[in-house]
């Protein structure tokens, strides 16, 4: 089990410290860069936005993003699973020709 040690990140030019575990820092760290460039985004040149309002807006648009992949995951499987189904009733049909 690997331990958590201090790592710290900067978001919209504040410095935060979590823990994390040392195989997942880089994606901390991956997602910290995506959080700050998504805040940066939606505060734009407005530098007086609160910053409590500019963290909820920006995790409402990446929450939103995540659930568009998670619908188009669902659709890939569901298109997945029909196409297994139709090719194994191919096959079913094949061998119960040659039986």
């Amino acid at each position: 089990m690997n331990s958590s040690e201090p790592t710290s990140v900067r978001i919209l030019d504040r410095e935060y410290t979590v823990g994390v575990s040392p195989d997942e820092r880089d994606s901390l760290m991956a997602a910290a860069r995506v959080l700050d460039g998504k805040m940066r985004e939606v505060r734009g040149a407005n530098r007086m936005a609160a910053v409590d309002r500019v963290a909820v807006l920006a995790a409402l648009n990446l929450a939103h993003e995540l659930q568009q992949l998670r619908d188009d995951s669902q659709r890939r499987d569901r298109e997945l699973s029909r196409t297994l189904e139709d090719l194994q009733r191919k096959l079913d049909g094949l061998l119960d020709g040659h039986a």
